[in-house]
């Protein structure tokens, strides 16, 4: 029995060194770091399955912060909010999801009931913006929403930068301003 116990910890932690995220890839799903950090494994809203990132593209310190953490530091920050906004509409994200984002032929994106449960974290909004949905939503991700083009769409800060102006818009419509 000890024998049988001796070799399930030995092949765990065969396992568990392997899965250790060390990458020279600079992808966010093969687990590239940034500033000493692992970065976070981001995945597809469509299908859970891995969705690569280069690191590269969190190139300020709230996406470097993100990246690592998956918390939003524009959250509650009035120009984030402001510019946010202005990327909400110029992206046309307003066509769909309508003027204040509360929903027109897209969802409703203040929750607390999101299409996508996922959404009600930021990193599963994250990934939603960025990659896009099953549900008729294209990717806004750089370089996904024109792949003929790897510098139109949107950064992962001004993606945080959009998502910090929907948690604001939630907080106004539950009163937690």
């Amino acid at each position: 029995m000890q024998a049988k116990l001796l070799m399930v910890s030995v092949i765990t932690l065969a396992l568990l060194g392997g899965c250790s995220g060390k990458s020279d890839s600079g992808s966010a799903s093969s687990g590239g770091s940034i500033s000493g950090g692992a970065m976070l494994a981001f995945v597809k809203t469509q299908d859970g399955s891995p969705l690569e990132i280069k690191a590269e593209l969190f190139d300020t310190p709230a996406a470097k912060e993100f990246s690592t953490t998956g918390k939003n530091t524009y959250v509650g920050n009035a120009d984030a909010i402001a510019k946010g906004k202005k990327l909400f509409q110029m992206y046309s994200c307003t066509q769909c999801h309508g003027g204040d984002a509360g929903g027109q032929t897209g969802p409703n994106l203040h929750g607390p009931d999101f299409r996508y449960a996922k959404d009600a974290s930021n990193k599963g909004m994250f990934e939603t913006i960025w990659n896009g949905t099953n549900g008729g939503m294209g990717a806004k991700g750089k370089g996904l929403m024109d792949p003929s083009d790897p510098t139109n769409g949107l950064s992962p800060d001004e993606v945080l930068q959009i998502q910090a102006w929907l948690r604001n818009q939630n907080q106004k419509l539950t009163g937690n301003e």
